[in-house]
């Protein structure tokens, strides 16, 4: 097990972290100027190791050790250039069906697949992914979806990862279906950080996890680390925990941890920050008129506990200089997020379908350029089919270099072989 501390000597690991860990003492560092005041010690799993580095800003630097970093390759060199563009899409189970267009798919209103077809498993033969997103539409009883997510599992020779957004609140698709799942209800983020107890962030995203794995998922798209910093703007409203970035810093933290204890991964959304965005990029085009240093003062605060960041479809144009969403800017994904702020974990975009992309992408422009940004899991195109042709036509022609293709299947292959993802 490794502790970490945090106080004057950032990097204190007590006597029971492995000896290959402390060795990276050595690395260059400096003393941050907004530690952690008063935070209990991380604890992670024995054979999960990170270096975390305190940068000047306050957030965190997260890296894989090399022995963490190597095994995913065995698997990476025995991919083909087609299973390895399979790798980095994240779809709905509708995609695979070749009956329903895409507008039927994105249809709440109607029925979704909720079995495992023979066509569906043909057109996962024809075109892999990596990953599964499951909705309401897919979700029928207990029964049902412990069936459906063991044949999604089923499919390829690297076990799918499927995902769901069960946040708590309004948005769970488990936890308010219509049918008797026996699951807890849990309050929305807003209440939980008004209580101004971290504990019970941890509570619900532990009580999340331990139904969400029982139901054979693996990772849910939550918490939400936005903050309501413009009471104009209820674009998020109380799906997040609060205005305040430092108390809503904590409360993201446990809630990631108790999806961690339950076996669940956590994904942190929605870089880089919604709650002062104009509008709602489900719908169309929105932007922050923030400039970095402002995001980096408030928004990114939240982001500390981040594993996996959802890249958001907003546009910051006074720090990018143009209308471009973050999710498929190179500046803010590998300028700003794993440049200056270091991160090195997965970064999953908000899903493709969605208007503030639709309406100006085709699916394959929105993913060649979301990889070439920095991207690493394509959540959900509009267009399966297309979009998964025009990437690996891309890469084919070299218009998306093999090391950048390469860069993101090892990091979504480790992301599967880490603790918190079963098989």
């Amino acid at each position: 097990m490794v502790f970490l501390a945090w106080g004057p000597d950032l990097f204190r690991f007590f006597p029971a972290a492995p000896a290959a860990f402390r060795s990276l003492r050595s690395l260059p560092r400096g003393p941050p100027e907004r530690p952690f005041s008063g935070a209990a010690p991380l604890h992670f799993p024995p054979d999960f190791l990170y270096l975390f580095q305190e940068l000047p800003d306050g957030l965190l630097r997260r890296s894989l050790s090399p022995k963490q970093e190597g095994k995913p390759m065995i698997q990476l060199n025995s991919l083909t250039l087609r299973e390895k563009v399979g790798q980095l899409f994240m779809i709905r189970p509708d995609a695979l069906d070749g009956t329903v267009e895409a507008a039927q798919i994105e249809d709440v209103s109607l029925p979704g697949s909720a079995r495992v077809s023979d066509s569906m498993r043909e057109a996962f033969a024809a075109r892999p992914c990596g990953g599964f997103a499951l909705f309401r539409k897919n979700i029928e009883s207990p029964d049902q979806l412990r069936r459906f997510t063991e044949e999604l599992h089923g499919l390829g020779a690297f076990r799918p990862l499927l995902g769901i957004d069960e946040e708590g609140g309004r948005v769970a698709r488990i936890g308010n279906h219509p049918a008797d799942f026996g699951v807890p209800k849990i309050p929305p983020m807003e209440s939980i950080g008004l209580s101004g107890d971290p504990e019970q962030a941890y509570a619900a995203g532990k009580a999340i996890g331990e139904y969400l794995a029982a139901f054979g998922l693996d990772l849910d798209f939550a918490p939400v680390a936005d903050v309501n910093t413009n009471p104009d703007i209820r674009v998020i409203g109380n799906r997040a925990f609060g205005s305040d970035p430092e108390a809503a810093a904590p409360m993201v933290r446990r809630y990631v941890e108790g999806l961690h204890a339950a076996g669940i991964k956590a994904c942190v959304k929605h870089f880089p920050g919604h709650g002062d965005a104009s509008a709602d990029t489900h719908t169309g085009y929105a932007e922050s008129l923030k400039t970095w240093e402002e995001i980096s003062r408030c928004e990114m605060i939240p982001f500390r506990a981040a594993e996996l960041v959802m890249a958001a479809h907003i546009a910051a144009p006074r720090v990018t200089g143009t209308p471009e969403p973050a999710s498929l800017s190179s500046l803010l994904l590998t300028g700003k997020l794993r440049g200056e702020l270091g991160f090195r974990g997965v970064i999953i975009t908000d899903a493709l379908a969605m208007g503030a992309v639709r309406q100006h992408y085709s699916p394959a422009e929105a993913c060649i350029a979301a990889l070439k940004a920095g991207a690493d899991i394509l959540l959900m195109p509009y267009g399966y089919a297309e979009a998964f042709d025009g990437v690996l036509r891309a890469a084919e022609a070299g218009a998306i270099p093999p090391e950048r293709i390469d860069e993101s299947v090892r990091r979504i292959l480790q992301l599967k072989k880490t603790p918190g993802i079963r098989g």
